[in-house]
């Protein structure tokens, strides 16, 4: 994975750990759903790149 897309993914997982904190905190459970959402979405990122670099060096 990238240092680029990395730092993305890790962002976005931060970033709905934050949203869902928030939502947690204030009884929101809109904004807490948006958070875990944005976890997911970050966890399949990664794991997308993760596979994408295997193969890579699996072809090299």
């Amino acid at each position: 994975m990238s240092l680029e897309n990395k730092a993305k993914t890790t962002a976005k997982n931060v970033e709905g750990k934050v949203e869902e904190a928030v939502g947690n905190l204030t009884g929101n459970h809109e904004a807490q759903a948006k958070g875990k959402a944005k976890q997911a979405e970050a966890a399949v990122e990664s794991a997308v790149e993760d596979v994408k670099d295997k193969v890579k060096d699996m072809t090299n």
